[in-house]
């Protein structure tokens, strides 16, 4: 069964400690040219039910195109 986002996100922050900060989070975002944004993870602040939180707001799970950490491709849609 394929992993969700949260669940990679949750991973990253508890079994791999301070692999969440380097971790980059391609974001949909219909408002940038593109219609991408790269989060880094050391921006995120908390992961919570259906939102994970950054230092600006709260964003849905179900935008995260793609999450990449170290040059590995960890979860894409």
């Amino acid at each position: 069964m394929a992993r969700t986002a949260r669940e990679v996100l949750n991973e990253l922050r508890w079994r791999q400690p301070s692999h969440l900060e380097d971790a980059n989070i391609v974001y949909r975002d219909r408002t940038r040219p593109g219609g991408f944004r790269v989060i880094p993870g050391s921006e995120v602040v908390a992961l919570e039910r259906r939102y994970f939180a950054t230092r600006v707001g709260r964003l849905p799970y179900y935008k995260i195109e793609r999450i990449e950490c170290a040059g590995e491709v960890l979860f894409e849609r």
